[in-house]
């Protein structure tokens, strides 16, 4: 699996639940409100201020270092 900005926050999140401490530490912290079911992570990002295209990166480096 390769994290793209424009993936919706809760089908990342049932991909790998794993995932879910980098985007809580990044500032997203409710993964499970109703948002979360239906906004991207690049919306999610601009609500909360955050460089989508870093917690993007850390996904993917967290995801590439679980598979090796």
């Amino acid at each position: 699996m390769i994290v793209t900005k424009d993936m919706i926050i809760g089908d990342i999140l049932r991909q790998d639940i794993e995932l879910a401490p980098i985007l809580m530490n990044s500032g997203l912290h409710c993964l499970g409100c109703p948002s979360a079911q239906a906004e991207t992570l690049e919306e999610a990002g601009y609500v909360h201020g955050l460089d989508v295209d870093l917690l993007v990166d850390k996904l993917n480096d967290y995801l590439a270092a679980k598979v090796m």
